[in-house]
């Protein structure tokens, strides 16, 4: 996040159009990332440690809520439903 924060600074700086937008994109993908990561040390977790029903119980629900978080966090940034076909962007 701080990268994005410096980026939409500098391109504030030089009066770029659609700060904004690009600045909530690079966040939402960092958030993104943040989310994929603590799934995945979830994951780890349990099967490191000797998993039992409740463990794999807990991870289900853990793993189902951060998905749908997922989700929505990217319908928020692309403003489409993910089967849709992606609209051309302008590379940032």
């Amino acid at each position: 996040m701080p990268l994005a924060t410096v980026l939409a600074v500098i391109r504030i700086s030089r009066r770029q159009a659609d700060v904004y937008r690009g600045y909530r994109r690079r966040v939402g993908r960092s958030i993104l990332l943040g989310l994929e990561f603590l799934v995945a040390g979830d994951i780890i977790r349990t099967v490191a440690v000797a998993p039992t029903y409740a463990s794999v119980g807990v991870l289900a629900v853990i793993v189902g809520i951060r998905t749908f978080l997922s989700f929505s966090l990217e319908l928020k940034i692309t403003v489409q439903w993910p089967w849709q076909r992606p609209v051309a962007e302008a590379d940032d």
